[in-house]
């Protein structure tokens, strides 16, 4: 245990946002530095309980009580150690993961849970800072190739296995960079790309081999990979947008937040002087109150927009936790992300329980406004509360709804594997597709996730195909997939 008495005597704290009128000039990540001494005291917090109930919440087993007590006693080297053991990229889902870890907290009960995630978040930031991550090549070369489809952070996760077990493995990205939404789909803001660029670094000098602007299924047909490679990782994501069809949907200016954040991604890395895509001057409506319509809001917000609305057709969900919610379950609570502070500040508005019925257009087929009516739900689904009716200004909408699956054609339509009722590639307790030799990880298997399942994905389909290609697996033992087995 850290400090016996350290949950008693010392509060939860995390690091200051720099001030919104600040943040939103520039890109840069939004907290202020935080110093060694206070993180060692909140690592103090951690009680080292009988039953770890963060493990339960955290889908990779991080072993969290164990480097909050080093980091505590300040051998901050061991602690990366104990990080990477169960987690590949730290740097990824310290800054991107909910933290369910920190909702099943013992100490969640009735105090402030530890900070469990800015502990994880600074102990890899220093030990990239202090030269202690290096490339770890294979001693022993396998002779088996292995490509990975897809390089978010499922595909990464089990390619970095991979090569560490000795085979030759070779991902294969559709988009010029290496990344995935990792790289286009996560706004500068919330994670600066040199994170993303220093661990590719590392996996090239271990051996993984990337080629990018190669759509599988397209620019090489699936038999042909398949007899290029003793072992396929289907690991593309879930990439099918949930669209909302109604009247005026095809109007200019209504675009899914997965093409209107690509572009915006795309400036920051020097393709354009500025995203052909942008708020710049004009009134934003985000539909959508997720993770991703907050990236959209964040984002518009930086681009200029004139104003900045996001709806919701949920309710407001509850700022503690319910009843109906119990710890350590994850609970859904009201959130006050970076962007809903900014948007706050900037006089925007988040709009719950409301349904968008029509797109309005101007006369040159631009969209100009919504409308939108009030709905009861879900128990009634959503039936519109008549009276309610509004139009709301807009001369940009991004739709971030949610993702319904894999894309079918192309890649898994020339497989032949076995899908699912929801349309997710169907695997078994080894993360064996239908297909022999086939695997699948993360979205494309599970569904829309969170980044912390699609590493725990990747790395526990490495174990399967390492046993596959040599009879048994030294890699860490995986969590099986909840998708039904194969019969």
């Amino acid at each position: 245990m850290a400090d016996p008495k350290g949950f008693l005597t010392v509060g939860r704290e995390l690091p200051k946002r720099r001030p919104v009128p600040v943040r939103i000039k520039s890109w840069s990540e939004v907290y202020e530095d935080f110093g060694r001494d206070r993180l060692e005291r909140q690592a103090s917090r951690c009680m080292d309980c009988g039953i770890p109930f963060c493990h339960q919440g955290c889908p990779l087993g991080n072993l969290i009580p164990e480097w909050n007590d080093l980091v505590y006693r300040r051998d901050w080297r061991e602690a990366v150690e104990r990080l990477h053991a169960t987690n590949n990229f730290p740097e990824f889902t310290g800054r991107l993961c909910p933290a369910p870890c920190e909702s099943a907290c013992v100490l969640g009960i009735n105090q402030d849970p530890v900070t469990i995630k800015r502990v994880e978040v600074e102990i890899i930031d220093r030990a990239f800072a202090e030269g202690w991550v290096r490339p770890q090549p294979p001693a022993v070369k396998t002779g088996r190739t292995v490509a990975v489809v897809g390089s978010g952070p499922a595909g990464l996760a089990a390619a970095q296995q991979l090569t560490r077990a000795g085979h030759d493995v070779t991902v294969y990205e559709r988009a010029d960079r290496i990344g995935g939404l990792l790289r286009y789909g996560i706004p500068e803001f919330k994670m600066e790309k040199r994170h993303l660029d220093r661990r590719l670094a590392q996996m090239r000098a271990e051996g993984t081999e990337f080629k990018t602007s190669v759509n599988v299924g397209v620019d090489i047909a699936a038999d042909d990979l398949r007899a290029r490679h003793d072992a396929v990782v289907l690991a593309g994501g879930a990439t099918v947008w949930r669209d909302l069809p109604v009247p005026g949907r095809d109007l200019k200016g209504v675009y899914q937040a997965m093409e209107y954040l690509p572009p915006a991604n795309r400036a920051q890395e020097g393709d354009y002087d500025e995203s052909p895509i942008s708020a710049k001057g004009k009134n934003v409506v985000v539909i959508g109150g997720g993770d991703t319509g907050a990236d959209c809001v964040g984002t518009a917000i930086r681009q200029g927009a004139a104003s900045v609305t996001q709806l919701e057709i949920m309710p407001r969900p509850p700022e503690t936790r319910p009843d109906s919610q119990p710890w350590p379950t994850y609970p859904m609570l009201f959130k006050m992300e970076t962007a809903h502070e900014e948007l706050a500040d900037l006089g925007g508005d988040r709009v719950y329980a409301v349904s968008t019925t029509e797109f309005v257009g101007d006369a040159d087929g631009n969209v100009r406004g919504l409308r939108i009516v009030e709905v009861r739900g879900p128990e009634t689904g959503f039936e519109p509360v008549e009276g309610t009716e509004r139009e709301i200004p807009a001369e940009l909408v991004t739709l971030a709804m949610g993702f319904l699956g894999p894309q079918r054609e192309g890649l898994l339509e020339q497989l032949g594997v076995d899908l699912d009722q929801r349309g997710n590639v169907v695997r078994d307790a080894e993360y064996r597709t239908s297909v022999d030799g086939v695997f699948a990880a993360g979205d494309m298997g599970r569904g829309q996730s969170l980044i912390v399942w699609a590493i725990a994905e990747g790395r526990a389909a490495a174990r399967g195909v390492d046993a596959y290609l040599t009879g048994q697996s030294n890699l860490p033992y995986p969590i099986p997939p909840t998708a039904r087995p194969i019969a």
